[in-house]
């Protein structure tokens, strides 16, 4: 498993550094005129009775959940997604464009979701950040502890930080998304679920045997069986975000995914599981541009241009919220 995470965490590490690691009706009540000697036959004027047209923004039918772990930082590239993706993170403080989120959000009807990524992100700039965005609901948290070229966290270390979230939560509202857990290469923890129980335990034990705040677990996966790992993850009693997923199987055994045609299947069935599953609240897609793309993964073309993978993304079916 840790060769074929390799060179995706490698692509990962540059877009997260890309990113900034370091969203009439009321009566006029007139007053009766007064008494005439003699009556006078009043026609009334006519009354206008078409509606004033009010202009307003039609929602988008898209589906809640879906999303894109990418960088967005081109408007076009906005714009071209936003009929049928709802949200995207960046691994990141803020979005990539220099616009305020509620403007985004107006603009193109998709939520940008922050990430403290792991040790060296600074809880009191995300908390200033959240205060200034009070329209940001979710913050995604440790991405992925177990790797030692990620997040790179001993259950013991996260328990220690996790305290912070909390406490950030409590000030701001939003909701705590997290730990990002998948397979990893981290000495004695590669398993999450191994990763998981290490952390609740250590956790507890430093606060009188509470359990961490922990609203929605997120969840990786690059492979087939999504739906198998998710049930392993059940007994911790929370809803899912699935924050990446793709399909980057490379074994020589007949299922490597090297077509387009392979990974549209994927996709396709991806899609379908998450969607159908009331636990998964949001997934995302990985990622919006790679170079090279030998598992043809890509939703993006040219600045603005869907891929044919990417057509096929939006247009996908879904469960209406």
């Amino acid at each position: 498993m840790t060769l074929r995470f390799k060179r995706r965490r490698q692509v990962l590490g540059m877009l997260a550094a890309s990113a900034g690691l370091s969203a009439c009706g009321g009566s006029s009540g007139s007053a009766a005129p007064a008494a005439a000697p003699a009556p006078v036959a009043i026609t009334p004027a006519p009354v206008a009775t078409t509606p004033v047209p009010v202009a307003t923004t039609p929602a988008i039918a898209k589906s809640a959940k879906r999303g894109i772990a990418y960088d967005l930082a081109s408007a076009a590239d906005l714009h071209v997604l936003s009929p049928g993706v709802s949200w995207w993170v960046n691994w990141g403080v803020a979005p990539g464009l220099d616009v305020a989120v509620d403007a985004l959000k107006t603009t193109y009807q998709m939520d940008y979701f922050p990430m403290l990524w792991g040790k060296g992100s600074s809880v009191a700039a995300m908390q200033t950040y959240l205060l200034a965005n009070p329209g940001i609901r979710y913050l995604l948290l440790m991405n992925e502890p177990n790797l030692t070229d990620q997040a790179n966290l001993s259950p013991a270390d996260a328990a220690i930080l996790w305290p912070q979230y909390e406490a950030l939560a409590k000030a701001t509202g939003v909701k705590l998304v997290g730990p990002a857990i998948t397979w990893g290469t981290l000495a004695g923890y590669s398993d999450p679920v191994v990763w998981m129980d290490a952390f609740i335990a250590a956790y507890q034990a430093a606060n009188a045997g509470a359990s961490p705040q922990i609203d929605y677990l997120a969840f990786h996966w690059y492979d087939y069986g999504l739906g198998d790992q998710l049930d392993r993850l059940l007994k911790y009693g929370k809803p899912f975000w699935v924050t990446e997923m793709a399909n980057w199987h490379t074994s020589t055994d007949g299922a490597q995914i090297d077509t387009l045609a392979a990974q549209k299947t994927q996709m396709t069935a991806l899609v379908a599981l998450c969607e159908g599953r009331a636990d998964v609240f949001r997934y995302a897609w990985f990622t919006g541009r790679l170079a090279p793309d030998p598992h043809f993964s890509s939703l993006l073309g040219a600045d603005g241009v869907l891929t044919e993978l990417g057509q096929l993304y939006l247009s996908l079916p879904f469960q209406a919220s």
